[in-house]
């Protein structure tokens, strides 16, 4: 499949915003029509969504005065309803919340998600911390390379296009950044709190690990995430986050840490996933397999070795490498959209666009 484009962004944050919706202005126009017929699919009704779309672009704007004035660029660069583009930026609290409020799709329809993983110096071949992921998703989705400037540091990240932050990525000051979908019972799209997009954007323009953590976890947030996070002076930790709580675990020893779609200890949390009482299960064999896959039989694990579990297809539609059921409904097939191996020290973004057993990664250093 075809490389991402990159964009360099220069100025202002709306003159950032701007340029995005510019380059990217068909693209943005796809994925509204994409995410409206996902949303409407799960549920939500044409007013509801209209509703949902204007509290969460209050929400941006009381939180976030620059990541607001990107999402004013986009709009004006690409022509699109400014409710829409704050439609794309919550569309992770729009979708997952009416994923549990109205039971739509069906376990089986959505069929895997992201695998995580990363360690520290040692864990893997080469120098320095990594970690990366599979980020698994619906097909048709647009995205984009963005890199840009926070003060002295220097973002480089992968977004879907119209969204102002980036949520995948690494910066000049070792930082990068992966992330897994959670749902627990207690998620709910009404609690203010700064949404999952702007946390990552937070979270990339990051100096440290535990700046990255505290920008994971507080305040609490409405719907539950993860969010994978390395340092390459401090290590990995990855942050399960919940509106009941947050727990942070941090890798150790010579095993890679690794992460799916479902708490690893739902009990400390207190938390209740009840959407994976009906089936839902690809969370556990991917992330049992990729575990498998990296034991280290001989240290360290290789890049080939690594590229190879993220492209291994055993257990077919929920395997780590993600390929369209034909039988599924259209709007709800799901592909690996996007493979990283993220290098921190070396501040390289290793990458496929598309299923990884489909193409020999591009590289992109800061």
């Amino acid at each position: 499949m075809s490389e991402l484009p990159l964009l360099h962004l220069q100025g202002s944050p709306y003159r950032q915003g701007l340029q995005h919706g510019r380059r990217l202005r068909h693209q943005i126009a796809s994925n509204v029509e994409i995410y409206r017929s996902r949303m409407t699919t799960s549920g939500l009704s044409e007013e509801g969504l209209i509703e949902r779309s204007k509290r969460y672009l209050g929400t941006f704007t009381r939180e976030d005065a620059a990541y607001r004035a990107i999402m004013d660029g986009i709009a004006e660069g690409s022509g699109q309803a400014i409710l829409d583009i704050a439609l794309l930026n919550a569309r992770y609290e729009l979708l997952y919340s009416a994923w549990s409020e109205f039971g739509r799709p069906t376990a089986e329809s959505i069929r895997s998600e992201c695998t995580a993983f990363g360690g520290a110096e040692g864990v893997f071949e080469g120098s320095g911390v990594q970690i990366g992921q599979n980020w698994d998703w619906f097909t048709g989705v647009e995205g984009a390379l963005l890199q840009w400037k926070h003060g002295d540091t220097t973002v480089l990240g992968f977004t879907e296009a119209g969204v102002a932050g980036a949520k995948i990525g690494i910066n000049s000051s070792g930082i990068g950044l992966c992330v897994n979908g959670l749902g627990a019972s207690a998620d709910d799209w009404k609690i203010d709190s700064v949404p999952f997009h702007l946390r990552a954007w937070r979270i990339l323009q990051s100096t440290s690990l535990q700046g990255a953590i505290g920008h994971a976890v507080a305040p609490r947030p409405a719907c539950s995430a993860n969010f994978f996070v390395g340092s390459a002076e401090s290590g990995v930790a990855t942050v399960e986050t919940s509106p009941l709580g947050s727990r942070v675990i941090y890798q150790a020893g010579t095993e890679p840490l690794v992460h799916a779609n479902h708490f690893r200890a739902p009990e400390a949390l207190g938390v209740h996933q009840s959407w994976l009482e009906s089936g839902r299960v690809s969370t556990y064999h991917r992330c049992e397999r990729m575990e498998t896959l990296l034991q280290k039989e001989t240290a360290p694990v290789t890049a080939e070795r690594l590229h190879a579990a993220m492209r291994d297809h055993d257990g077919g539609p929920i395997a780590i490498c993600r390929h369209p059921v034909e039988t599924d409904p259209v709007e709800l097939q799901t592909h690996t959209a996007l493979a990283v191996h993220l290098e921190l020290d070396s501040k390289r973004f290793n990458y496929t666009w598309g299923p990884p057993c489909e193409a020999e990664f591009t590289t992109v250093g800061l």
